[in-house]
């Protein structure tokens, strides 16, 4: 299937699969008028691919389940390495949503101080 096909039935973009194809998560082969060609298997892989990264990981975090991605991604036990890179992602979303929550406490307190209105802090 060329790249339009792919990108329809995995609900993403060509730019995205040329990304992958670049970062070497997916491969395609060329036709002869260099259009890029994709196997019927490449479904699965990028949609494991999209499912990883909707979860938080990264590309280069996706790398180390390519062993995985051309099944049940979800389904698959996960390896230590898998699971060390996943937990090692949590923690840095951790830090950026207590950096982030600061930040907005910071602002909502400098906004009642000018303000003197009562602009609590979202639970």
């Amino acid at each position: 299937m060329r790249i339009g096909e792919l990108a329809k039935a995995t609900m993403t973009t060509a730019r995205a699969l040329r990304h992958y194809e670049q970062a070497g998560l997916i491969s395609s082969e060329r036709a002869p008028n260099g259009y890029r060609v994709y196997d019927e298997r490449a479904v699965v892989r990028v949609r494991n691919i999209r499912c990883l990264l909707v979860a938080g990981l990264t590309l280069d975090d996706v790398r180390v389940f390519s062993p995985c991605l051309d099944g049940n991604v979800a389904a698959a036990t996960p390896s230590a390495t898998g699971l060390r890179v996943a937990m090692e992602r949590l923690a840095v979303l951790d830090e950026r949503i207590a950096a982030q929550t600061e930040a907005r406490d910071r602002l909502a307190a400098s906004l009642r101080q000018v303000a003197g209105d009562p602009v609590r802090p979202a639970v």
